[in-house]
């Protein structure tokens, strides 16, 4: 019988976990190793490479690894997420290093924003919802014209629910046990089918892949696993 974790299950886990999302060799280690990678993927997306005076919204921020990245580059971003202790870690290092982030608890799937973003980034979240497709069709009536939602998430396949459960959770003790649910992990196809006849364009994707021999991350052309992927606003 198949089962899904529900959303207080996901509070929990992330709730326990708050205290770690600046500790480099903590339970968040392979998200500091990638940070750089996943700030390259969005500045690829940005025709000129620049964040500078951008409207952007970071759902999901966690503890601010992203925003942090964001208005050090000079955007203008706001960060949200629905676990209380995660905003005030984010808040609190935001505060020590001087930078202007404006961070929210809210719960997206329940709530309605009714300001409009030039980005919105989504990465590792779409698979811990409880209605993706529902989520990601209306968070577009944030987006500006020509406004970009910059996503990451997990493919699904037996290879990435053996990579990334099998070894990066249970084995390897990468991420904290059960941080996945193959239930909810999503195919490329199923998101260009969400948004067909939509107000959004199917932009890029790329592959977010780890080499054993040589202990680095790159992004890939294999998108099996891990990927990114850029929906555009039509006007």
């Amino acid at each position: 019988m198949m089962t899904i974790k529900s959303k207080k299950q996901e509070y929990r886990l992330f709730d326990k976990y708050s205290d770690e999302w600046w500790n480099e060799k903590g339970k968040f280690r392979v998200l500091h190793k990638i940070r750089p990678l996943r700030m390259e993927y969005i500045l690829k997306q940005m025709e000129n490479k620049n964040l500078k005076n951008m409207d952007i919204l970071d759902i999901g921020c966690g503890g601010g690894l992203i925003c942090e990245s964001i208005a050090r580059l000079g955007g203008n971003v706001t960060g949200l997420d629905f676990v209380e202790k995660n905003i005030q870690i984010a808040k609190k290092h935001s505060k020590i290093n001087n930078l202007k982030i404006k961070y929210i608890c809210k719960d997206i799937e329940k709530i309605s924003i009714k300001r409009k973003y030039d980005v919105i980034i989504i990465f590792e979240v779409l698979e811990h919802l409880d209605n993706w497709r529902k989520f990601l069709l209306k968070i577009e009536k944030n987006m500006k014209p020509n406004g970009k939602i910059i996503l990451s998430t997990i493919n699904k396949n037996l290879l990435s629910k053996y990579l990334t459960i099998n070894i990066a959770e249970n084995i390897l003790k990468w991420i904290p046990k059960d941080t996945h649910d193959f239930n909810k992990y999503i195919k490329p196809e199923d998101i260009k089918k969400t948004i067909n006849k939509k107000n959004l364009l199917f932009k890029n994707i790329e592959g977010l892949i780890f080499n054993p021999f040589i202990n680095k991350w790159s992004l890939s052309n294999i998108t099996s696993i891990n990927y990114f992927c850029t929906l555009e606003k039509i006007n």
